[in-house]
């Protein structure tokens, strides 16, 4: 299973490194990785996603507590967040094509960044589920290049889960 952990961290040279030497170590892969400043300053956040068992995820967590400049993980896989990535697609895009390309991308809410005679660099942001299918969609033009940001994620106050409310929906 895949699970999401949110890592607050002390703004210091090496973190990065130290976090990344436990997980090759224990031999796990870290699927997506995002850095960026926290609220506080000093302080950043960390998204990974890690595809672990559920069994090992809470003695991942523990070894991760042990390493200096760690201040809090949370395994946010199955709390109420917002979750977001970026991806940029460089497409194939011969003359004949181009209308029908600006419609899907119009229907996913993306933005053309830069047109060239064959190609659109198209700038895509969402859920992981609308990055995936304009990923697919666009695919059978021809796909030239992909730029994508790891997986960032804040836990929802309002504790609505997004999952519920689509499957009531």
């Amino acid at each position: 299973m895949k699970h999401t952990l949110s890592v607050l961290v002390e703004d210091e040279s090496g973190v990065l490194t130290r976090i990344a030497g436990l997980f090759a170590r224990r031999g796990f892969n870290i699927e997506s990785l995002a850095v960026g400043p926290a609220e506080q300053v000093g302080i950043s956040r960390i998204t990974m996603v890690v595809p672990i068992e559920d069994k090992t995820i809470d003695q991942l967590t523990k070894q991760l507590y042990k390493l200096i400049n760690i201040l809090k993980v949370q395994d946010i896989t199955h709390v109420p967040c917002v979750e977001r990535e970026l991806m940029l697609l460089k497409v194939n895009s011969p003359s004949h094509k181009r209308s029908e390309i600006l419609e899907i991308v119009q229907i996913f809410r993306a933005r053309i960044v830069d047109l060239a005679e064959t190609s659109l660099i198209i700038e895509v942001t969402g859920d992981p589920g609308k990055i995936i299918a304009i990923e697919q969609i666009l695919s059978s033009f021809g796909i030239m290049e992909i730029a994508r940001t790891g997986k960032i994620s804040l836990t929802r106050e309002s504790k609505v889960s997004t999952q519920l409310l689509k499957e009531i929906v």
